[in-house]
This record gives structure tokens, sequence and C-alpha cells, in this order.
């Protein structure tokens, strides 16, 4: 796969895993985490003897496009070992719901999955989680913040005591610190969460009115011959679909990422983007954690985001693998608190581009 050297958070959760010690790591995305779990968990799994009909690793993922994305780099890192993944996810896809069943009831080694799309596959009576031995529990603080809390609870009442329980957050908020307490035994702990944006991300704002953001957005990106991939994050799916809609209007070649499409939708948009079929990508948080995309120039805040850590997030899309990469906010004056707190999270003042609207 051209790995050379392991990532720091791959240097210390491998030799943990391999162990068999449960593990609670604070790692943000982006630092090599799936390597980090799932090499060491094909390892021990490629050495033992095949039994079909058994799950034997189980991964439990926020949102569907990390669950395929696990799921083909998991295909990629098996790819001469003796084992079996699929990704298990929601979407209105009949065929998907059979395909899904099928490698439920036959077996895949290890099953990478929503929480409530898991959870429906379990109630219908077929899923056997009896032969679990890992569980892993990916971007844990996201699940918790769409409401899985209730979902992983019932999921893991359906595993073996006897299990390997990892669990990776990008944060450490006190119901995450609860759920581990409930589901681990004894965890190695790893804390490696810089919270800090790359130095090599131009970070800016803009203070502007509400009015004055479509056309704002506009302009900066008629008039950018360098912004080869852009991504503007919008707080609602109703301002994603508008800002797409006025982006088409000045030609400009655009993609809307929300919960409203359905999953082929999805994966036809993600593909275009990585692809460089659209130059920009409107979304809301959903693309903010968890997926790998390279190559972004341009970050937009087109809303100023409620928590630091979101902000952290979002502008951590650019300037990914050594590259440079630029993010903007627009910040409106009912916003500006929450830029006082992403200031103070920073420890440092977001360069202002025009002064002048603050007045």
């Amino acid at each position: 796969m051209g790995y050379e050297k392991p990532t720091p958070i791959q240097e210390k959760a491998i030799p943990v895993i391999l162990e068999g010690s449960d593990l609670l790591a604070c790692a943000q995305t982006g630092t090599g985490k799936t390597a980090a779990f799932m090499l060491p968990i094909l390892s021990i799994l490629s050495a033992e003897e095949h039994v079909s009909n058994s799950v034997k690793a189980l991964v439990i993922v926020p949102t569907r496009e990390l669950a395929m994305q696990i799921d083909q780099q998991i295909e990629g890192f098996s790819y001469f070992a003796p084992v079996s993944s699929i990704a298990v996810y929601g979407g209105n896809d009949g065929s998907n719901w059979d395909r899904q069943r099928q490698a439920l009831e036959h077996g895949a080694e290890i099953i990478v999955a929503t929480p409530g799309r898991l959870k429906q596959h379990i109630q219908m009576g077929y899923v056997n989680l009896k032969n679990v031995q890992h569980l892993i529990l990916d971007e844990a603080d996201r699940m918790l913040d769409m409401g899985f809390y209730d979902d992983i609870i019932a999921i893991v009442k359906h595993l073996p005591d006897q299990r390997q329980t990892l669990m990776f957050s990008a944060t450490m908020p006190s119901d995450i610190r609860k759920l581990a307490k409930s589901i681990l035994r004894k965890p190695v702990e790893i804390n490696l969460a810089t919270s800090k944006p790359a130095e090599n991300i131009l970070q800016a704002v803009y203070h502007v009115r509400p009015e004055q953001k479509l056309s704002l957005l506009s302009s900066l990106l008629e008039k950018s011959d360098v912004v080869q991939s852009a991504i503007i994050f919008a707080s609602t799916k109703a301002e994603v679909k508008s800002i797409e809609s006025q982006l088409h209007k000045v030609d400009v070649n655009v993609a809307a990422m929300h919960s409203d499409l359905e999953q082929k939708q999805r994966e036809e948009v993600m593909r275009g983007f990585r692809n460089k079929k659209f130059q920009v990508l409107v979304a809301t948080d959903i693309v903010a954690r968890g997926i790998d995309i390279e190559d972004i120039d341009l970050v937009v805040n087109y809303d100023v985001p409620n928590d630091p850590e979101d902000y952290v997030h979002r502008i951590g899309r650019t300037a990914r693998a050594q590259s440079d990469g630029v993010a903007i906010t627009f910040v409106t004056p009912d916003q500006r608190k929450r830029l006082n707190s992403i200031e103070r999270f920073l420890g440092k003042k977001i360069f202002v581009i025009d002064d002048k609207q603050r007045k």
C-alpha cells in the first residue's frame, strides 16, 4: 500500500491491539486511524482458522460515507488475506438491503456499519454476532452528537462479553467517558488529539451581513483562477441547496451533499468531486469528519460552526498531506461570539480580510 513508516496513532495503537487490550484513543481525522485498527485486526484474523457464517470484527461508524470508505480500505489491506468484509448502511435501495441481509446471514468476517441500519438488521433476527472478537467504534463523539448512544448500547448487548473493544474519538467529552466506562475493560488510553489546525492553512474571516454572503461567495469563486477544488460548509441542508442553486446561476461547477440525497446520488457526488468533475462541493457537516479527500485548495465556512472542534474538523479538509490550503469563514454580527470562542480555542486571532464591515 506504500506505507513506509507508521503515523503516531499507528505506532502507539498497533502494539496495544495486537496484545489484546481494550483501547480508548483520542485522535483526529486524517491521522491514519483506519490502518491503526484494521492492520492489526487483519493480522490476527489472517492467522486464525477461517470459519464460515461467523462475524469476527464489527466496526461501527456515524455515516454511510465513512462506512463505505473504511470498507474500501479493508478491501485494499486484505487483498492477499482470506478475510471478507461488508459495509452495512441505510438508504432507500431495496437491493442494497437484500445484499446486506445475505452477507449478514452467510457471514462476512468484518462488518462496517452505521448504528441505525445494523440495529434494524439485528431486529429482523438473522444477524449472529456471538463470535465477534473485536468491536471498534470510530468517530465515537460524532455518533453521540448524532444521537446514537442508545443504538450503540443496544448493539453491544448482542456481543459476547469476552471481546476486545477499541474506541476512537476526536474529542473526549463526558458522554464519551460514560460510554467508554460502560463498554471498555481496563482500556489503554492514547491521547494524540492536537485539536489545532495545520500550520500550512491560511485562515481568514470576512465580517458580513447575512444578505451579502451569497454574492461574496460567488465573487470569491468566480475571480479565483487558482482554486481547483473547494468545499463550502453550511449548517443546514436548506442552505446547502440554496448555495448550490445560486452558484449554478453564475456558472460555477458545483455539486451538493446533504441527507436528502439517495445513496447512489451521494456516491456519484463524492466520486465526481474526487475525480475533479466538480470544482466545488457544498455540504453539511456530514463530510467534515472521516472523509478523506486530498488536494482541497479552499474551505469556506458559510456559517461559523457552533463548536471550535467542528471548525478544526471543517478546515482540516484542506492542507492535507503537507500541501497548503486556505480556510475562509463568513461571520455575521450574531455569530461573533462563536468566532471569539474559536479564537480563544486556537489561542490566536484569525486574520480579518475586510475590517470595514465591522462598523
